[in-house]
């Protein structure tokens, strides 16, 4: 038996005053994390949760999404991530799609209102029975009449719980994933799959109890849920969190605090590079940070060149997906790296770069990147077409070309055809292409990724109007923008009299590019 809370459970006991996670001026320890989590897995088993029960979870980068989690795990229960940006359709289509029993979601702020985008969500799917408000002062009430709170549901709870049985197995994480085709598929992953990959995550980061390290990356992202906050929780280390990038509140937060190891998506490395305010004293920050990585999307050498020369620290640049717990590939410091190279195979999981038939192609070769280890997901929740696709032969098909040198080290090529990577996160085409549609002006559309400096790919969305309709470019991209989250919607949008088809009526995105 084992469940992913015991990376909390092992670190409360060895350094129980220790400070676990620091939000602006909240320190809390590890006792008090575990404490918490206890009281959450209490108020479930009270409230009906049983073992493999899914139970959402909507939260910005405070010390409630870690309580919450761990809450959920000891429960025996399956927690469902989702991002803060999602918007009511969407957020019903995950508590739909997973079967979610119960869902907490963080009050928000005035810009970003989650409990309310949360709530409507929740009010137009009928299987999930609980809402629960995370809110900011845990002895507050709930901004929606008629419902719970986090506070409600710990208040009179015991903080010690026996945790319920599960098994290395057993689901542990249903992650949702943007695929390249229909909606979100959520990647099935075993406690075993998250706690092997928190463990090498340690190794990757170089991490040690006396570091800190600083968590800007969302914690619904399996990135920073699994290489920071639970290789953070093994290793006892204390994990500065912020729920948004901004150069400057890095800077100050990693003078502040001594920050030693921090990971971050190529736009944030652009963003600390081309911060021009010389208010921090960049020397001191160079003496701490000992250790940066990189992921999402593949980070420009020019980029990781000048930021390493200006901080004075090595970038590792490393692959991984949802599916793999995530990490696959990492540049690490015991076997070099290579700037531009996404590393070598992590330990435990094998990679091999393949062509149509699944035969492994020779050195310096395009192909498919494929792999199998202790990370691989179980398979996509209820989605046994999409996994016969997706895991063959005891292999993940990653569906992204890569080619592998004679050094063993792995550069990604193209990511998957049509899949725009904006800022580090997932967008897929087709998801905006059917929202656009449902406007009364909008005949077609077709949306790809373009270059830009800053986020990596924008959206850009060509449009076929019906005849007759008129539509301003801003009109459109402002409703766009209420029915999708905020880092979906296309960004420019060009109307065009026809969009460029083959014989048999496909879309050739190829030329919009």
């Amino acid at each position: 038996m084992i469940n992913l809370s015991v990376l909390l459970e092992d670190s409360a006991r060895k350094y129980p005053t220790k400070d676990a996670f620091v939000f602006m001026d909240t320190h809390v320890s590890f006792a008090q994390v575990n404490g918490a989590a206890n009281q959450v897995a209490n108020g479930l088993k009270a409230a009906g949760i049983q073992k493999g029960d899914r139970v959402a979870l909507s939260c910005l980068n405070v010390p409630y999404f870690p309580m919450v989690y761990f809450g959920i795990l000891k429960a025996g229960a399956i927690v469902v991530p989702m991002s803060v940006l999602l918007k009511r359709e969407e957020i019903a289509y995950h508590l739909q799609d997973s079967g979610a029993k119960a869902y907490f979601c963080f009050e928000g702020t005035p810009e970003l209102p989650m409990a309310r985008e949360g709530y409507a969500g929740f009010e137009k799917t009928d299987a999930c029975e609980q809402f629960y408000v995370i809110t900011a002062d845990p002895k507050a009430a709930s901004s929606i009449e008629g419902t719970k709170t986090m506070g409600m549901l710990m208040a009179n709870q015991s903080p010690v719980f026996e945790n319920v049985v599960t098994s290395a197995d057993d689901t542990a994480v249903i992650i949702y994933t943007s695929g390249t085709t229909g909606k979100p598929k959520g990647a099935e992953l075993s406690h075993s799959n998250l706690v092997h990959n928190a463990i090498l995550s340690v190794n990757i980061l170089d991490l040690d109890p006396e570091d800190k390290q600083l968590i800007v990356l969302p914690l619904f992202h399996i990135f920073a849920m699994t290489v920071l906050m639970n290789a953070g929780l093994y290793r006892g280390s204390t994990s500065v969190l912020l729920p948004r990038f901004d150069a400057e509140q890095v800077l100050g937060l990693m003078e502040k605090h001594r920050i030693s190891i921090f990971a971050g998506v190529p736009t944030m490395y652009w963003g600390l590079l081309n911060y021009e305010n010389t208010k921090f004293d960049l020397k001191v920050i160079a003496e701490s940070l000992k250790t940066c990585v990189s992921g999402g999307a593949a980070l420009p050498v020019n980029v990781l060149e000048n930021f390493e020369k200006k901080f004075n620290v090595p970038i590792y640049e490393g692959y991984g997906m949802s599916e793999g717990s995530p990490v696959v590939t990492f540049n690490q410091k015991a076997f070099g790296k290579k700037p531009g190279s996404v590393g070598t195979p992590v330990w435990g999981v094998e990679v091999k770069i393949v062509d149509a038939d699944d035969n492994e192609v020779p050195v310096g070769e395009k192909g498919e990147l494929v792999y199998r280890g202790h990370n691989v997901m179980k398979g996509y929740f209820n989605k046994p077409e999409a996994n016969k696709k997706t895991l063959k032969n005891g292999w993940l098909h990653s569906g992204d070309v890569a080619i592998k040198d004679e050094d063993g080290f792995f550069f990604i090529v193209d990511r998957t055809k049509e899949m725009i990577i904006r800022k580090g996160l997932n967008v897929y085409p087709r998801e905006i292409e059917e929202v656009m549609m449902q406007h009364d002006a909008v005949s077609m559309v077709a949306v790809i990724g373009v270059p830009n400096d800053e986020a990596g790919e924008e959206i850009k969305a060509c449009v076929v109007l019906h005849k007759g309709h008129e539509i301003p470019e801003e009109d459109l991209k402002a409703w766009t923008k209420e029915h999708i989250a905020a880092y979906k919607y296309p960004r420019i949008i060009e109307y065009m009299d026809a969009l460029p088809m083959s014989a048999t009526g496909k879309i050739l995105k190829k030329e919009l590019r």
